[in-house]
């Protein structure tokens, strides 16, 4: 992670999580700098290992705002979100270890993509949930459209699984040795087939 800054061009700074600069589109860079110069942004922009230009807000764009919502930074992928898991696992127990299939790291990675359904492929029986659990339970506090309830019941299929687009699971390394996960994923798939 580096900071971009030019207190001549913006209000507040931009944290990237990328090698370099030269990792991202110029048009990219030119929207987080939009960003970074409206009156409510709070403190800094950030922009994602993945960022690349959106429509007016980078994808794996990120701005905390004042007392201001703005609608397109949550975008298309509302119910998309981003988890970031800190281990107490020292990647070199990863990267040693051998296990009857191979070497730990390679098992834990080809568990991951024989187990997490990608794209529009989803699970074959229904997840646990209990944000849809809570969500049917409670539905007549809701004025809902009965058009959609039918995807509350097709978001158990969906739950946990990766969905498409820019969405990813990583397995990394920090300053300290320690194993960290990244992921930016569908917590609910369905919302595609609606949006």
């Amino acid at each position: 992670m580096f900071e971009y800054y030019d207190k001549d061009k913006m209000l507040v700074p931009i944290k990237i999580w990328t090698e370099s600069i030269d990792d991202i589109e110029e048009s990219c860079l030119e929207q987080a700098i939009n960003l970074a110069n409206l009156p409510f942004a709070h403190d800094h922009i950030a922009l994602m290992p993945d960022t690349h230009t959106g429509k007016g807000m980078p994808i794996g764009g990120v701005i905390a705002c004042k007392n201001t919502v703005i609608p397109n930074a949550v975008g298309v992928d509302i119910g998309c979100g981003m988890a970031f898991v800190q281990t107490d696992i020292p990647v070199s127990i990863l990267r040693d270890t051998v296990t009857g299939s191979g070497e730990l790291i390679k098992v834990i990675v080809g568990n991951i993509l024989r187990t997490i359904p990608v794209g529009f492929s989803h699970y074959g029986k229904p997840q646990t949930s209990a944000v849809l659990d809570k969500a049917q339970s409670e539905i007549e506090r809701y004025n809902v459209d009965s058009e959609l309830l039918k995807f509350i019941e097709q978001g158990y299929y969906s739950v946990g699984s990766l969905g498409g687009g820019n969405h990813f699971i990583e397995i990394q390394e920090d300053e300290n040795g320690m194993t960290l996960i990244w992921s930016c994923r569908f917590f609910m798939q369905c919302h595609q087939n609606i949006s």
